[in-house]
């Protein structure tokens, strides 16, 4: 006789609640080697120092396979610590060792920060549009997210400030340099006025900067983390994915003493710690390689890149679209005229063998359909301008 089984519990709210990203939908639409795609958000991997990583790693385990073959400390490498650390007091952040953690990519630090800041129901402020695997995360926390209006230099103070009496929030979140998804940076004069209403009004801010070494243009402009008003709210993310290698998945947080403690906690209940190889690699290649020349040479050529999909946007897109001129990063925001909705023409765009990133998955408020975003580091220049002339197709 069968007995007859009884449906297991369900999933928790938050993962029952939880879609399919609309980005990893997209980049599965894309991937086929004859698109040229505008859509990743990915470093040119033949840019990669491949050469200097393997020489770290031939170093580390041949001098010392038993350390860090071994687990590790949940903090992370002592060596990789101090070298993060120096390198951020370097661009004007004085920071000590103790300072950091480190983590497996800037995404786990978000995570760990959600997960010591965040109860379900609070609220978070972000950008609109902004970063789309942090409102995914913020979803999955269970928390009531509320977009921040702004402008090409970045947030408006004015419409934050007016948020923060009104919303009661926790917690801010941003990308101020070289924004993910529009290229933007956070104007000096508007990180100010951020660490002012976040001091006078006690809201943690989390400063998400992967793309703050790939500036190729303009001035540089001080971290939210390193203003007075800010300095003991203002957990700071950092990652080796941009600037060294995504595959070997190591970010950090700075974040103010009154944190460290719950967010090494965090960490250890999540992973325990990040891969000890990959990180005593990290530190040899940081310690024995020229990192600053090996980014010279990166951002020579996405400034070339860059320049190469700004000056073929006027004939590939239609007339009245608008994008951007980014200093920095890997990103071009552009605006087709209202008439156009750039989801509906993704398809398209793929049977010609280009592709982009629809805007509407960023925005957590109201949605700007006409918008698309376009990465320019993934492509050569010659790859870049015969995408542009596919493109053009989707508008003749």
């Amino acid at each position: 006789m069968t007995i007859g089984k009884a449906d297991p519990p369900p999933l928790a709210r938050r993962a029952a609640s939880a879609g399919a990203s609309p980005v990893l939908e997209i980049l599965a639409l894309t991937a086929r080697p004859e698109v040229i795609s505008f859509a990743g958000g990915m470093p040119a991997p033949e840019l990669f120092d491949a050469e200097g990583i393997r020489a770290a790693h031939d170093r580390v385990l041949t001098e010392e396979p038993q350390r860090v073959l071994q687990y590790s400390t949940t903090e992370g490498d002592p060596l990789l610590r101090e070298v993060i650390a120096a390198r951020m007091s370097a661009r004007g952040l004085t920071s000590r060792t103790e300072d950091v953690v480190v983590t497996t990519g800037s995404q786990q630090a978000l995570t760990l920060v959600s997960t010591v800041l965040l109860e379900p129901g609070d609220v978070v402020l972000v950008e609109n549009p902004t970063y789309l695997a942090a409102l995914e995360g913020f979803a999955f926390a269970g928390v009531r997210i509320a977009p921040v209006p702004g402008d090409d230099e970045g947030i408006d103070p004015g419409a934050l400030s007016d948020l923060v009496v009104r919303e009661r929030p926790k917690m801010l979140y941003l990308v101020p340099n070289f924004q993910n998804p529009t290229g933007r940076t956070l104007s000096l004069e508007r990180r100010h006025a951020v660490a002012d209403i976040a001091g006078r009004h006690g809201l943690w801010i989390v400063e998400d900067d992967p793309y703050g070494e790939l500036r190729f243009g303009g001035l540089p402009v001080p971290w939210i983390a390193s203003l007075d008003a800010a300095d003991d709210r203002t957990v700071l993310l950092g990652s080796l994915s941009k600037i060294m290698a995504p595959g070997m998945r190591l970010g950090w947080l700075r974040t103010p003493s009154a944190l460290r403690p719950a967010l090494v906690f965090a960490k250890q209940a999540a992973d325990l710690h990040s891969s000890t190889v990959g990180q005593a690699a990290a530190a040899r290649y940081l310690s024995d390689s020229d990192l600053d020349a090996h980014l010279e040479r990166t951002r020579a050529a996405y400034r070339a890149r860059r320049d190469a999909l700004l000056d073929g946007l006027p004939s590939a897109l239609p007339d009245g679209s608008i994008w951007n001129r980014p200093e920095g990063g890997m990103f071009t925001w552009v605006t087709l005229p209202e008439r156009y909705d750039s989801a509906a023409l993704l398809a398209e765009a793929v049977g010609h063998g280009v592709a982009y990133v629809p805007g509407a998955p960023f925005f957590a408020g109201s949605v700007r359909s006409s918008a698309l975003r376009m990465s320019f580091t993934g492509n050569t220049e010659e790859g870049i301008r015969e995408g542009l002339l596919r493109l053009a197709k989707v508008f003749a």
